[in-house]
Formats: structure tokens, C-alpha cells, sequence
């Protein structure tokens, strides 16, 4: 395996034998010994190849039934691979289906405890961490109650922080984080973004567009089995929502036309490279305190598209966006031409010393005005050097002023 991959799929296969007839009694067994030999064959993946770096977050994406959950179990050796074959460095952690390994009937600190080991824990490790799974989860009042008597929600908070806890290198998430409220989901936005910065790869499986867009750093689109595209997150959401809802005849012809690469009216742009710079251009990851952040961006574009625009936004520790700058013309003039264009956005210092993460992208104005995303690159970090001001995201300037009251009755009144 190359040093940099913590995932690597090559050529995977998967078909599924599904029986026409099922057989429930023995009865039947006995007086039709033949019937449950008839079967359907169902190709769940189709020579499916692709690598994940070490470090990286990358979503998976495609309509119900495009073979999203397979991928994910075959990674997890949840299923074997008919043909191919998938490597995984490091400790992996699947958090797949809702209430697997979990045990109904018992308590919280029980199924705390075997799930921990079954995900590499020493049992007593996965004791000493009871206390900070119990928290992450919220689920205090609920220790010695029945796993059975948990809401699919409690059930899938406990699932979660087990896994956090675990401190695996890979870790493997399905949709089944779309039932926890919203105060759960945003700390695992939280989580999620610590978890990117300490270098941990996650395989994330979801059907929204905006977890795609705000977390990952690159996706891939299945349809069908195959690999339709995979690229920077706005282009294979796109991608997704011009499948998922263009009408089935449509949707045949730009499957059978090849994906994305077929389609040559699509503005061809993306976002080669992106960095924050010294004031001379030169690459740095530190900015002093109230010194303007310069971020610059490598546009590659292939074909001249009218209405290109790029927009800048930064991130703080635990998933918190910060600032979002109103996108602007990539180019000044009808549209961008081709060619390699370098865009330089200066921004104003007002945050307080800590580590933060930059989002630039371009897109394209819709028909309505709507922008839609063409590329992108997340995640470009930076921090911003000096004293230390607590509790606060903005250092803004201010004044307070003292003075005595004339007038103590008017206060009064």
C-alpha cells in the first residue's frame, strides 16, 4: 500500500444472489425441493477502483440503491468482494447501521464496554472511557436503562461517541447520523473537524448535499454501481442533483454518455491550488495578529463559461463558519476564458489567535441567478499568531466610556 493511501479499492465487484422464492417452513422444503434454488442476480458494485489519502474526508454519494451502504461494508469486511481487492491502514472504526453490536438487553455501561472491545479497546480501557462516552452522548440519566427501552436517536448518540472514543485512524460513517437532533448533529460537526485536524481519514455515506459540501474534501458519486464521477464536492453535488432529479429518460442518456466526462456544454473550471500568502506571494501558515490574510487561488479553465464568480469563507475549530465573503466575478468581462488564472483575496484580520481553515470556490450563475458550484478546495489551514484572547472569535476594536451621573433622578424616573 503507498504510504500516503489509508484506503485503497481496486477493481471491487459485489452481486448479490436474491432468491425468487422463499422457502419459510419445512413443509415447503419437502414438497418443493427445488423452488429455493431459483435466485436473481442484483450487481450491487461493478469494478469499482479508488484511493483515500491518509488524513482525508471524503463523502460518498448517489441515489438509493447505487451500492453506497456495500461500499462501505466491503471496506469495513462487513461483506467479502466477489472480485478485487480493498486495503485499510490502521485501526478502522464503522459506524454503519443503527444498532449493530449492540445488545437490547443490556445497559448502557455493558454495551459501552463490548462495543469498545469489539472496535480494539482492552476492556479496561473502554471502562476508564465510559464516563466520557456517557457525556459526549448525554445520556447520563440513562446508564441503567435497557438498550432496548434507547429512541433510535439515544441509540445512535451512545454508537457515535464509542466510536469517538475509540481514537481509530479510519473511520467509517453511514447516514444513520441524520436521525440525531440538531444540537447532536452540530457536535458532530464539531467532532468532525477536530477529528480532520488531528489527521484522521473518514468515509462518510450521505445523502445531503450541505454535510458534502461543509465537510469533505472530495467525493464520489456512485449510480448503478460504478463510479460516475469523483472530484471536488460541488462539482459531484452537482453532478448528483442532475441525476438524482432530471427526468429517467434523461437521466439514461447522461449515464449511458459516460458521467461528466461526456458532457462538454458543462463550464470546465476548477480550483488547482489554493494557499495563504506573504505579502511577496510566498506559501505560510501563520499570519500575525490584525496583519490581512491573503488567500491565493490557481483557477484552471478549460472552457470560456459567461457568469464565473469566486467566493472565500473561513472556519474556526469546531465546524463554526466564521466569515463568508459575497462571491465576486472570477474575471472581469463577459465570461472566463481559458487559461490558468491566479486570484488573490485580501481580507481583513479581525480574529483572535487560534487556528482556522479557508474555503474558496468558483461558480456559475444560474438561469434564476442562483450560483451554482463548479470547484473547490477546503480546508487550506492557517493560524493567526499573538496573545491569547479567551472565549471570543473576533478581536474588534472598541472604546468604553466613564462618567458621573448629573442627574440621579432622571435615572430614577
Amino acid at each position: 500500500m503507498a504510504g500516503a493511501n489509508a484506503i485503497e479499492v481496486r477493481n471491487v465487484s459485489k452481486t448479490f444472489r436474491i432468491p425468487t422464492n422463499r422457502v419459510l417452513t419445512l413443509k415447503q422444503r419437502v414438497l418443493h425441493p427445488f423452488q429455493s434454488q431459483a435466485y436473481r442476480s442484483l450487481r450491487a458494485l461493478d469494478d469499482v477502483s479508488f484511493d483515500v489519502e491518509r488524513g482525508e474526508f471524503i463523502g460518498i454519494v448517489g441515489r438509493n440503491g447505487s451500492g453506497k451502504s456495500t461500499l462501505l461494508k466491503l471496506i469495513a469486511s462487513i461483506y467479502r468482494a466477489d472480485a478485487g481487492s480493498i486495503r485499510v491502514a490502521g485501526r478502522m472504526a464503522p459506524f454503519i447501521e443503527l444498532g449493530v453490536g449492540f445488545n437490547p438487553e443490556l445497559n448502557a455501561h455493558d454495551n459501552v464496554v463490548l462495543n469498545g472491545v469489539m472496535m480494539g479497546l482492552t476492556p479496561r480501557e473502554a471502562r476508564r472511557r465510559f464516563d466520557e462516552v456517557i457525556e459526549f452522548a448525554e445520556l447520563e440519566d440513562f446508564t441503567e436503562l435497557k438498550l432496548g427501552n434507547y429512541s433510535s436517536g439515544m441509540r445512535v448518540r451512545l454508537a457515535f461517541a464509542v466510536m469517538v472514543q475509540v481514537d481509530a485512524d479510519v473511520m467509517l460513517i453511514d447516514e444513520v447520523l441524520a436521525v440525531g437532533d440538531a444540537s447532536f448533529q452540530e457536535r458532530c460537526a464539531e467532532t468532525f473537524m477536530d477529528l480532520t485536524q488531528r489527521g484522521k481519514t473518514i468515509v462518510l455515506v450521505t445523502h445531503s448535499m450541505g454535510h458534502l459540501n461543509r465537510f469533505c474534501s472530495r467525493a464520489l458519486l456512485l449510480e448503478d454501481g460504478r463510479i460516475d464521477t469523483l472530484g471536488a464536492p460541488g462539482e459531484v453535488a452537482a453532478r448528483y442533483t442532475e441525476v438524482n432529479f432530471a427526468p429517467r429518460a434523461v437521466r439514461s442518456s447522461l449515464l449511458s454518455a459516460g458521467g461528466s466526462e461526456a458532457r462538454p456544454s458543462e463550464p470546465r473550471a476548477r480550483i488547482a491550488d489554493a494557499w495563504v500568502g506573504t505579502e511577496g506571494g510566498e506559501r505560510t501558515l501563520s499570519v500575525q495578529r490584525r496583519e490581512p490574510i491573503e488567500l491565493r487561488a490557481e483557477v484552471e479553465v478549460d472552457e470560456a463559461f459567461d457568469g464565473a464568480r469566486f467566493g472565500v469563507e473561513i472556519w474556526a475549530a469546531g465546524g463554526r463558519r466564521i466569515f463568508a465573503a459575497p462571491s465576486t466575478p472570477l474575471i472581469e468581462g463577459p465570461g472566463a476564458e481559458s487559461g490558468r488564472w491566479l486570484v488573490v483575496a485580501t481580507i481583513e484580520n479581525r480574529l483572535v489567535p487560534g487556528r482556522y481553515r479557508l474555503n474558496c470556490g468558483v461558480s456559475q450563475l444560474g438561469p434564476d441567478g442562483e450560483e451554482v458550484p463548479v470547484s473547490d478546495i477546503r480546508g487550506v489551514p492557517f493560524e493567526v499568531l499573538g496573545d491569547r484572547i479567551r472565549g471570543s472569535l473576533m478581536d474588534l476594536g472598541h472604546d468604553a466610556l466613564v462618567q458621573p451621573l448629573v442627574d440621579a433622578q432622571v435615572i430614577r424616573r
